[in-house]
């Protein structure tokens, strides 16, 4: 069976598939990072985990992969194949797509930024498969973008488009690891929702998701909490679709899980907002945690594609 391999590298953890040409997962598979082991651990990590789905795969299908397509997080460069910078996994310059090709034999890897591999998926396959541009935002420990047009997702001329957490909502505010002041992640990702909640019930230990539940049952604390963030993700989506004019929003990430909780308020928030602007479908993401290894897939089965059409 023609097969391609999926790899989606996280902070912490990797979760990878081997994908069938019509995007099934036929295998999946995590491991850890050990991240904690050092730089060249996790490039080893990365590495062999790769090499072992292709074992894998021979094993069961009787043929190699035709390809792979791997999504890591930071700062990447596709076009050239290089996984730019990760201060989470401590990688600058690593030429990834070449190391992989390498250890898998010489099979074609396509190389994608995690959230824009996340969003390529969501807008192929999950929510927003029927909109012909979408603006998939991921709530979690940060908050990132993907911008969809017409089946592909926009990469920008630096490898930087859609970075909306990084858009300026309250000026003078909270300090962002980016060296701004009042980014849209420091007020409603879910670090952010999840800090300030535990300030506001004098918890250290409490997160997002006990945020959610407070609000769910009425306290007036997390209410409070829980606006201010909505407040902060409907100023920074406003922005975002005044520049974007999407069709739909895609929410996903750890936030969305919220469900009512987050999206009755947030729908409210935006439509306060509008004014010219045509007011898009504002949804849940449809793939949870599986979008990136989905999406992975896909760079890799677009790879091919491409190199047939060559």
């Amino acid at each position: 069976m023609r097969h391609v391999i999926a790899l989606d590298v996280g902070g912490t953890g990797m979760k990878a598939a081997l994908a069938g040409a019509d995007g099934t997962l036929l295998y999946e598979a995590r491991r850890p990072t050990g991240r904690e082991r050092g730089t060249d651990a996790v490039i080893e990590a990365v590495l062999g985990f790769a090499a072992e789905l292709r074992d894998i795969g021979l094993a069961r299908f009787g043929t190699p992969a035709a390809a792979a397509g791997v999504a890591v997080p930071g700062i990447v460069d596709e076009r050239a194949g290089i996984a730019a910078y990760s201060a989470n996994l401590g990688w600058r310059d690593l030429p990834l797509r070449d190391l992989l090709s390498r250890r898998l034999g010489g099979v074609p890897v396509a190389l994608g930024h995690d959230v824009r591999t996340g969003g390529l998926a969501e807008g192929r396959i999950g929510a927003g498969r029927d909109a012909g541009r979408f603006l998939f935002v991921p709530l979690g420990t940060g908050i990132a973008g993907a911008i969809g047009i017409e089946g592909r997702i926009e990469t920008g001329a630096h490898g930087s488009a859609g970075e909306i957490g990084h858009i300026v909502v309250r000026p003078g505010g909270r300090r962002c690891g980016c060296g701004q002041h009042g980014c849209l992640e420091t007020v409603a990702s879910a670090a952010a929702v999840g800090r300030a909640w535990a300030e506001a019930c004098g918890d250290p230990s409490a997160g997002a998701a006990d945020a959610a539940k407070a609000v769910a049952s009425g306290d007036p604390r997390a209410a409070a909490v829980w606006q201010d963030a909505v407040d902060g993700l409907a100023d920074g989506l406003v922005t975002g679709l005044t520049l974007l004019d999407p069709q739909t929003l895609i929410i996903g990430g750890g936030l969305a899980e919220a469900g009512d909780t987050l999206f009755v308020p947030l729908r409210e928030a935006v439509a306060a907002r509008v004014t010219f602007q045509r007011l898009p479908s504002i949804v849940p993401a449809a793939l949870g945690d599986a979008a990136g290894c989905l999406g992975a897939g896909l760079l890799a089965w677009d790879l091919l594609s491409t190199e047939v059409s060559a």
